[in-house]
């Protein structure tokens, strides 16, 4: 089951809306067990893994164990249903980690295996599943995509100096460490301010990506130039403009000209409702968002309890009380009012470290 879970995370980024599977065929022989078929959801989200196994495989499936990493579907879509094809391959086994909770399958892929003679194990693995699917099942139980929230500050926790000057925080490792994270979310967010001061492109560079991330900015009047890197590009790497009804006519025709997706959201006290654009994120079939600033959106992210995870690069530089901080206001009354995060994992990355703290927990 590790092996297919190593498989599945190989879709991250790649498979949405649908989630990311894998699928490991087994037989055993005189002389041990030997894996027959691999497969992974292929970008788009087709074919599924176990059809991609059970292809590899051939006649081998016959009377073998398939490791699945979620329950296989059993509705008819674009393709037949997975349960169905294990079925016809003649499989013997299905061990799976999770159950899917989308409402079209919801045990109903178990149930069909075991009414044809195949004996099913359930929950091998399912907490390591849980986690790497973690984007894909939050948008069908809550109706919210998983946020990573990137921050890449000094020791004393500043992204730029006093004039804004911010490249480079963090060395070329860092840097290709957050495309590489880029690559594995459905989309990149950042807001207005963090567009018009960079003028980011958000894509993912120099590592061969299958499918590039839809690229998100939060700018409630329209007002990051279309002559900008994302404007001109928007019609090779899609560009979705999330603003609310303060967006005047004329940049709404300009951004529409550029061939960008347009999505209009209302306002909360004077601001984008970041819950509702999320919802609506997670309505067009985004499961996994990586957000990379600037400060204020990633403070209202986290006071509207939005974000699942933070990825810190800490540099070893300091800036001073003078530079830009990392977050804006969280308004808290009182230190116990802090968000508390639990640590996840901390490791070297080049000259500067990665920290992954998780929220919610």
């Amino acid at each position: 089951m590790r092996t297919a879970l190593a498989l599945a995370a190989r879709g991250l980024g790649n498979t949405w809306p649908n989630p990311a599977v894998g699928c490991v065929i087994v037989t055993r022989g005189p002389f041990g067990d030997r894996i027959v078929g691999r497969g992974w959801t292929q970008p788009g989200g087709r074919p599924h893994a176990e059809r991609r196994a059970l292809d590899q495989a051939g006649p081998l499936a016959r009377g073998a164990t398939a490791y699945v990493t979620l329950e296989p579907c059993a509705h008819h879509g674009h393709t037949p249903p997975c349960a169905e094809g294990l079925i016809e391959a003649g499989v013997a086994r299905v061990v799976t980690a999770l159950t899917d909770p989308d409402p079209r399958v919801a045990g109903r892929g178990h149930q069909m295996l075991r009414a044809a003679g195949i004996e099913v194990i359930e929950g091998v693995c399912g907490p390591e599943a849980r986690a790497m699917n973690a984007g894909f099942l939050k948008r069908v139980e809550r109706g919210l995509p998983f946020v990573t929230l990137k921050l890449a500050t000094t020791i004393d926790g500043r992204i730029a100096t006093a004039s804004g000057e911010s490249r480079w925080i963090t060395g070329p490792q860092a840097r290709r460490a957050v495309h590489a994270m880029r690559m594995r979310h459905d989309a990149v967010m950042v807001g207005s301010g963090t567009a018009r001061a960079d003028d980011p492109d958000l894509t993912v560079r120099d590592m061969g990506a299958a499918r590039q991330p839809i690229r998100i900015v939060i700018d409630s009047h329209l007002r990051h130039s279309t002559d900008s890197r994302l404007g001109r590009t928007a019609r090779a790497v899609p560009v979705w403009m999330i603003h609310t009804a303060a967006a005047t006519d004329a940049a709404r025709t300009d951004w529409a000209s550029t061939g960008a997706h347009l999505i209009e959201v209302p306002e909360r006290e004077g601001h984008t409702d970041l819950t509702a654009a999320l919802r609506h994120l997670a309505a067009e079939g985004l499961t996994r968002i990586f957000c990379e600033g600037g400060a204020d959106l990633a403070a209202a992210l986290i006071r509207a309890n939005l974000v699942d995870e933070l990825a810190h690069f800490g540099a070893g530089a300091l800036i001073g009380a003078e530079g830009r901080a990392a977050l804006g206001g969280l308004d808290l009354g009182a230190l116990s009012d802090a968000p508390r995060l639990t640590l996840i994992d901390v490791a070297p990355v080049g000259a500067d470290t990665l920290t992954r703290w998780q929220f919610g927990i």
